[in-house]
């Protein structure tokens, strides 16, 4: 006869951090760092980024970027964070923001491209210290890890932000890249989008950890839960990290808490598991909206203010599809030519043929 297993009860749910209130029985918080003109920036910030996600579902609907994945709804997460960095500080994006380098002066050509599948969508990482997008999960954590520690080893005041989703928290890299940038006392930020779903798995069946901020103390370093829609929110909590991590106080760990408000990417149907009730619900205080009400309660905000950020963002946007459209044809023999120093005889065969049949066919 079995036994029966004793189960403990769950540990409590750790505070989530806000800063804006709803305007009525819940008042707006305060943060430091950012005056009247850089509460302004990162709206446009944000509407750039919700305008680069709207505009590049209507690309892939009309044949004119690949599968892409939406990110509609978390743009407080990448702007929130990306406001509270320096210059000399890197980026580790997933797919998941793969247009977080037009916060760092990236062309939408550029990004564009790249869900184009053109070699013109990839980028020096040095340029602007926006490393590759990363598309495998959680790959880039331990890289960002080993950044990091570089930096501290050089004495250098930078320190770098990667970004995942919450499935990544179920790979090996990310707890290999966890645990190397606290014994190193690397100076990096852990930012996870908990939008709790890997795809189509719900965060009940990844962990069983109240919270994924809970996972820092196995390494040894600080969680911090925050609301992911709360953009002033994520940006204390990245400031915070940030200025930890330059003291040499080594990593933190963010769970910014949403919800996917969209599919996975242009590939998925979500209808067939997610709860459209609670889809809808979540998009009556998604966070550019939210934004957006703290700035008209603090008067910053006017009607033409928010209008020409739009306007700017799209037209930048239109600009970004003409140019990537405009590209030359990449030259095939690319494919061979960057995957091996000595390609091996098999490859150089293959390289020869498909040459060959391009040039009969008048390509």
């Amino acid at each position: 006869m079995r036994a029966s297993m004793r189960v403990e009860p769950s540990p409590a749910m750790p505070e989530l951090r806000r800063v804006i209130g709803d305007g009525e029985g819940h008042p707006d918080g305060e943060v430091t760092g950012l005056d009247d003109a850089g509460l302004l920036a990162l709206h446009r910030s944000m509407v750039l980024l919700r305008t680069y996600d709207e505009r590049s579902l209507t690309y892939h609907r009309q044949g004119r970027i690949g599968t892409y994945a939406i990110f509609w709804g978390t743009e407080a997460i990448q702007a929130g964070s990306v406001h509270a960095l320096d210059e000399v500080d890197w980026v580790f994006p997933s797919y998941r923001e793969s247009a977080i380098g037009l916060l760092r002066g990236m062309a939408p050509a550029t990004i564009l491209a790249w869900w184009r599948g053109h070699p013109a969508g990839w980028w020096d990482p040095r340029e602007r210290r926006v490393a590759s997008i990363c598309v495998p999960i959680a790959t880039h954590v331990p890289h960002a890890a080993g950044l990091a520690w570089g930096l501290r080893l050089r004495g250098e005041r930078g320190c770098a932000v990667c970004y995942f989703g919450d499935g990544a928290t179920s790979e090996g890299a990310f707890h290999e890249g966890a645990n190397f940038a606290a014994v190193m006392d690397a100076p990096l930020v852990l930012l996870c989008n908990n939008n709790q779903w890997a795809i189509s798995t719900p965060l009940a069946a990844q962990t069983r950890a109240a919270a994924l901020a809970d996972k820092a103390a196995g390494y040894g370093m600080p969680g911090v839960r925050v609301d992911g829609g709360d953009v002033l929110a994520v940006y204390d909590a990245t400031r915070q990290a940030v200025e930890r991590a330059r003291a040499g106080e080594g990593p933190t760990l963010i769970e910014a808490v949403t919800y996917r408000m969209a599919p996975h990417a242009t590939a998925d149907d979500p209808s067939l598991y997610i709860d459209e009730a609670r889809v809808e619900e979540e998009r009556r205080s998604e966070c550019v909206a939210r934004y957006e009400g703290y700035l008209r309660r603090r008067g910053l905000l006017t009607d033409e203010l928010a209008e020409a950020a739009r306007a700017d963002a799209l037209a930048a946007m239109r600009e970004g599809i003409a140019a990537a459209e405009a590209l030359p044809a990449p030259d095939p023999a690319l494919v061979f030519d960057t995957a091996y120093a000595d390609p091996p005889a098999q490859l150089v065969a293959e390289r020869a043929e498909l040459l060959r049949l391009l040039s009969e066919d008048g390509r």
